[in-house]
């Protein structure tokens, strides 16, 4: 890659088109298909802006979802094709696409010193040729997909199980298989084997002579031992494990995976350190399994680390690849803030830039049962709250892609629909619990909002595509780290500040991103001893002690990377300290 960073996918809206934004320019970035009816309604759209002809897939028709999953990445590599093939075409003049191409790039990168080298080339045919040779060497950025791996809803036809091949994520797997993209798969929330399993049925997912995959396989993971899992499981099938993802487990946007009070600095370490031995271990299960299919390659398949979650300062972005040799870093967040690139309605994004710390905050409102990083001022809460007060707490189930509750019904239902929340609601009532009891458990129940419709709300808003009575009610799921940015960026300046060309945050106090995190851990675990409080046990009070164990290990291990390492260590090492007597007052008990 040209690039050392890459835009993850951040929700289902907001980058469900980036791709056909930043990917001309060499940038990679990723997009959810989980929503079928988003990336339908979207292919319409651009279809038109596109003035490309716009044939419907009808939900009628026989694997409606993988088919349309299919249609939309096939438009998106044509478009960005197209795209690319203008820009290519263009002369070096100042304020053409193709001059911006290479003024993006680090200034590290070797092709972005050889094209400030060409400019400074007299006019003529060795000029001409030296243009010709930079671009021979531009590369697209990647469209890659995400798929979490458990969100896997069975599907009905008349009531009729559709089978197993029809189930959420297999099918939009499916669909990914299916398309024409070279590009990555990026596999989130767990392991699902049934999914793994499945993708040994695509021959774009096996290597040809020289090893090389048309479609790759990323895995985000939180922890060195899942990864090997996971990636072992995989290699015994004759699927390769391009690129491990490691994200923070809180200080991410979205769902948070909080790992037992491992932190991201001796996560990070741990593959800095092993990564070598398990290249060794899958590889060997990898070749093995591929000579039972016949299969001989003759170059070794790469294998890329990259970490995101938090990052805010070019400065850290940095460290993290000298000192841990990470191929590239993850900003999701802070381009919430650039519109050139997310789709952020006109209202939310106003409310983000004039954000606080305080506004950001990890929440139970997923239907999931997973903890989301959410945002205090979003009108999708305000419209929570407005149903409850109301009587009518709880939203129209029109997607069903988060129903996973068999508490009251034989097929899955929505834990923020109104139907499960009415039945259970219904129960409490019955259940015989004071009335303090019966508050917080009611407002456990009501806490959860509809995620199918309110992270698509955004896109819906932006391009003026809303249907009739549609909800326009807004959820969306920034990183904390967000609150340190406070104003409305160009594509230009977000990538200048990665690399350190410019500072958007000059005038912001803002601690380490590890420091960052470690903080949430301390407050995460804070709250979880006073959630456990009334059903203390052996078991976990076991993994309470354990869980702070890790945090003071993780504090230890800062303390002498801080100390080394960096570049701001006196004020580092006074955070951490302050950090750790907050922990050591906290008492498991």
């Amino acid at each position: 890659m040209l690039h050392t960073f890459h835009i993850p996918v951040l929700g289902l809206g907001y980058s469900i088109d980036t791709p056909l934004k930043v990917a001309r320019y060499g940038v990679s970035s990723v997009l959810s298909i989980v929503d079928d009816e988003l990336i339908e309604r979207m292919r319409a759209y651009h279809s038109e802006k596109y003035t490309v002809k716009y044939i419907p897939i009808d939900k009628q028709e026989t694997d409606y979802r993988s088919k349309r999953i299919t249609s939309y990445l096939n438009f998106l590599g044509e478009r960005i094709d197209e795209q690319f093939n203008v820009l290519k075409k263009q002369n070096f003049e100042a304020g053409n696409d193709i001059c911006r191409y290479f003024e993006l790039l680090p200034e590290t990168s070797k092709l972005k010193r050889s094209y400030d080298l060409m400019k400074d080339y007299p006019e003529g045919d060795e000029k001409t040729t030296f243009q010709n040779v930079l671009r021979n060497a531009m590369k697209l950025g990647s469209v890659d997909v995400n798929i979490m791996a458990k969100v896997d809803k069975m599907n009905y036809i008349n009531n009729e199980y559709s089978g197993d091949l029809n189930t959420d994520a297999l099918a939009a797997l499916r669909g990914f298989a299916e398309s024409n993209l070279t590009s990555s798969v990026i596999l989130s929330a767990g392991m699902n084997p049934r999914l793994y399993s499945y993708m040994e049925n695509f021959k774009d997912f096996s290597p040809d002579e020289k090893g090389v995959q048309k479609k790759k396989i990323i895995l985000k993971v939180s922890d060195f031992r899942s990864a090997l899992i996971q990636a072992k499981f995989l290699a015994k099938k004759g699927l390769w494990v391009s690129e491990f993802r490691i994200e923070s487990g809180l200080n991410c946007g979205g769902h948070a995976f909080a790992t037992e009070g491992y932190l991201l600095g001796p996560i990070l370490q741990d593959f800095k350190v092993k990564k070598s031995e398990m290249f060794n271990e899958l590889i060997e299960s990898y070749k093995n399994a591929l000579a039972v299919k016949g299969i001989i390659i003759s170059d070794l398949p790469k294998q890329r680390i990259t970490v995101q979650g938090g990052i805010g300062t070019s400065a850290e972005h940095n460290f993290l690849l000298k000192y841990y040799g990470i191929d590239a870093a993850g900003w999701g967040s802070p381009f919430l803030l650039v519109p050139e690139v997310t789709n952020v309605d006109a209202e939310t994004l106003v409310q983000l830039t004039d954000s606080q710390e305080s506004d950001f905050y990890l929440s139970s409102v997923s239907p999931l049962g997973i903890k989301f990083n959410n945002f205090k001022n979003s009108t999708i809460d305000l419209q929570r709250k407005e149903r409850i007060e109301k009587g009518r707490p709880g939203s129209p189930c029109t997607k069903k892609y988060l129903c996973n509750n068999t508490e009251f019904t034989k097929q899955a239902i929505c834990t923020a629909s109104r139907e499960y929340q009415n039945l259970k609601i219904k129960s409490l009532k019955n259940a015989g619990l004071s009335d303090d009891e019966y508050q917080q458990q009611f407002n456990e129940v009501t806490e959860k909002v509809c995620l199918c419709e309110g992270l698509c709300s955004s896109a819906y808003l932006k391009y003026n595509i809303f249907k009739p009575k549609e909800n326009k009610a807004v959820a969306i799921c920034p990183g904390p780290n967000l609150a340190y940015f406070s104003d409305v960026y160009s594509f230009d300046d977000m990538v200048g500040h990665i690399y350190g060309k410019v500072n958007l945050l000059e005038k912001v106090e803002r601690s380490h991103f590890f420091i960052n995190e470690l903080n949430l851990y301390i407050d995460y675990f804070q709250e979880d001893i006073r959630k456990q409080f009334q059903n203390f046990g052996d078991k976990k009070m076991k993994r309470l002690t354990r869980f702070k164990l890790q945090l003071s290990e993780g504090i230890n291990y800062y303390k002498i990377l801080f100390g080394e390492f960096t570049t701001q260590a006196a004020q580092q090492l006074k955070e951490l300290a302050i950090a750790e007597v907050k922990l050591n007052k906290i008492i498991i008990q």
